[in-house]
């Protein structure tokens, strides 16, 4: 097997999208489909269901999948150590990190990366919620996790590391905090608190969305900078938040109940830095991260908090 075709495999059982998989290897979706029949000509037998719709393993696929990956893991760790060896990775990252959950994963990442690179030592510091790119512009963070999505043109945006449900968090006296889950569209039914600060547009839209599927308004209530400031105005019934699941866990209060979503898109975290800084540290980190992100189980969908 020549390693175009291992790396296209892996990269497409991942994603089982042509268009991004051929986005991230940086080639047509046609040189894609190539790699892809070549290597089924040389297995014998299809790798993928492919439809108008979906893109699939089959078994044969999730067993070759599950062969390769930890041997293509381990060749890539390989190369990088060297190449770290070979240039001498010894300086100090700095590394941003918006929530708990992500913080965990820097953290988990900071442990791996003192075994195989113990010249390069890292930093962390949290991200403010009201300023998300800030302050990795300002160079004071090297590269930061970031929940997704992220569309600035001068940032460097690395893969997707894992995804989490969303709940909402609303005050416990509210009636949707008696509900075993809700929709977007009971979204009407209650003001979203906003974001003060330099928050892009499309990050709002994704993760305060001004109207329901269906395009009944959703109301505004009080700007906020914090999590811990958002809280505090959920649980005196003053608004509520749409939040990453771990919440529930991380930021459990009197006065505040979190109620799973049915059909809310899960929120993705990945990493990003600035475009044309990817030193050999990044590439480290970046690395490492996504294998500690891989070996994190999800968090646990969203809990109401016991009441009052």
């Amino acid at each position: 097997m020549e390693r175009d075709e291992l790396v296209c495999f892996l990269l497409l059982a991942e994603e089982l999208h042509f268009g991004r998989t051929a986005d991230r290897m940086r080639l047509s979706r046609a040189r894609v489909s190539q790699l892809v029949r070549r290597l089924e000509r040389r297995v014998g037998a299809p790798l993928f269901i492919r439809t108008s719709r979906r893109v699939a393993l089959t078994s044969l696929g999730r067993q070759l999948r599950a062969d390769l990956e930890p041997h293509h893991r381990a060749i890539e760790a390989a190369l990088e150590r060297a190449a770290a060896t070979a240039r001498g990775i010894d300086t100090v990252l700095h590394v941003g990190f918006p929530n708990p959950l992500t913080g965990e994963i820097v953290m988990k990442t900071t442990e791996a990366l003192r075994a195989s690179h113990p010249g390069l030592a890292v930093e962390i510091c949290e991200v403010p919620l009201a300023d998300p790119y800030g302050q990795l512009r300002k160079g004071e963070f090297d590269l930061q996790i970031a929940e997704l999505p992220v569309r600035e043109e001068d940032l460097g945006e690395g893969p997707t590391l894992l995804a989490e449900e969303r709940v909402l968090a609303v005050g416990s006296a509210h009636p949707l905090a008696a509900r075993d889950a809700v929709s977007l569209e009971d979204l009407a039914d209650v003001p979203l608190l906003t974001i003060i600060g330099d928050v892009p547009e499309y990050w709002l839209a994704h993760h305060l969305p001004a109207h329901t599927p269906s395009g009944r308004p959703i109301a505004r209530g009080p700007g906020m900078t914090t999590m811990q400031e958002a809280l505090m105005l959920v649980a005196a019934g003053k608004g509520a938040v749409l939040a990453p699941a771990h919440t529930a866990l991380y930021h459990a209060r009197p006065g505040v109940a979190y109620v799973p979503f049915t059909d809310a898109e899960p929120t993705g975290y990945g990493l990003v830095w600035r475009a044309g800084h990817t030193t050999g540290a990044v590439r480290a980190f970046v690395s490492a991260a996504r294998e500690v992100a891989r070996s994190m189980a999800r968090p646990a969908p969203g809990h109401r908090a016991p009441r009052n």
